[in-house]
């Protein structure tokens, strides 16, 4: 399967909302579904001849069912900001941003000196989708304190391939988002996991923070072999930084995958040989009388905390929020989101009133 490139007819524009349009394109004779990132391409029209990228579909990946535009025949577009760091990196749709950090930003100051994050509890997990469970809880505890996402280039690049971050920004449930490494699209955009950390406490004025990569992960069945280590990374900077780490635990009843279920081996690898001593591990009460998990997570060199998360996950589920987890409900896997829900009840615990 040599050819991931064709030639394809934009014959619907099914959804605009946040920097993405979802399309029905026409390649082959077949209709298909197609993502359009306005960013890097602009905007799509009906009748636009464009050139799309097949690998995901045909390889029937995570985002399997969806085409993505590469260019759209006779306009030029690309990643551009007033900025001089570069995203996607020396690729044919590299694009200059504005970083935090870069001399002409407002706000360089903060990262010329020794600013930490004093403190502050920082959530760091391994899937996207721990997100809109980890905000709900912190948010129905403090409604008013400032909740900054922070989005790694561990999968997704464009923040605009999620559709929970933009319902989550609208009803106020995320308060600001910072795009790091090669992911590009937050409301400010850094150059790596520690002056991302220091531009949410000191630009964003984050009571807490929540790091997860975007939508997918790069998984290869083996130990090492997953993006979802980069967790162990950035507790680690957040104990560099003097923050209050906070590891949120991937766990499930319904993966089918024996190294998924129950806790997950990418967790156990990070909090067992990557993450620095010190980290708090928050878990949901259910799991207390859960034998194979509580063994799974003997001898931590981390404090595990207990949460009741039982009145949280019956609200969440009615929440209207796009909940999914590897295509499963909280009704299909209800562990995965209890654990998330931990973790934001675990950060709401470290906010101080001032």
């Amino acid at each position: 399967m040599d050819l991931a490139f064709k030639t394809a007819k934009v014959q619907a524009v099914l959804t605009e909302l946040g920097g993405r349009q979802e399309l029905i394109v026409e390649c082959d004779g077949e209709a298909s579904r197609a993502i359009n990132f306005i960013d890097l391409t602009g905007p799509c029209a009906v009748g636009d001849a464009v050139t799309i990228n097949t690998t995901a579909v045909d390889l029937e990946l995570g985002t399997g069912g969806w085409h993505f535009v590469m260019a759209v025949y006779g306009r030029c577009a690309s990643l551009q900001g007033p900025g001089h760091i570069m995203k996607l990196r020396y690729t044919p749709v590299q694009g200059r941003v504005l970083s935090v950090e870069e001399e002409t930003s407002e706000h360089q100051r903060f990262f010329q000196g020794n600013h930490d994050l004093l403190g502050t509890p920082v959530v760091v997990g391994s899937l996207h989708s721990m997100l809109a469970p980890c905000a709900f809880a912190f948010k129905r505890a403090w409604p008013r304190k400032r909740l900054v996402y922070l989005m790694s280039d561990g999968a997704a690049l464009p923040l605009a391939l999620s559709r929970a971050v933009p319902q989550l920004k609208e009803r106020a449930l995320v308060d600001n988002v910072i795009t790091f490494g090669n992911a590009f699209g937050g409301d400010y955009e850094a150059v790596n996991i520690y002056s991302a950390l220091v531009a949410a406490k000191h630009v964003c004025r984050a009571d807490a923070v929540v790091v997860l990569m975007g939508p997918g992960v790069v998984g290869t069945g083996t130990k090492w072999g997953t993006t979802a280590l980069e967790q162990g990374i950035f507790l680690n900077a957040v104990q560099h930084l003097r923050g209050t780490p906070i590891a949120l635990v991937r766990m499930s009843e319904a993966d089918s995958r024996p190294r998924h279920f129950g806790v997950s081996h990418h967790t156990l690898t990070v909090l067992k040989q990557i993450a620095q001593p010190g980290c708090i591990v928050p878990l949901p009460k259910l799991c207390q009388t859960h034998r194979a998990i509580r063994a799974a997570l003997e001898d931590l060199r981390h404090t595990v905390t207990w949460h009741d998360t039982d009145a949280l996950y019956a609200a969440l589920q009615e929440s209207a929020l796009p909940l999914s987890s590897m295509g499963r409900s909280p009704q299909d896997d209800p562990l995965f989101f209890h654990a998330a829900l931990a973790g934001g009840l675990e950060a709401a615990k470290h906010i101080h009133v001032r």
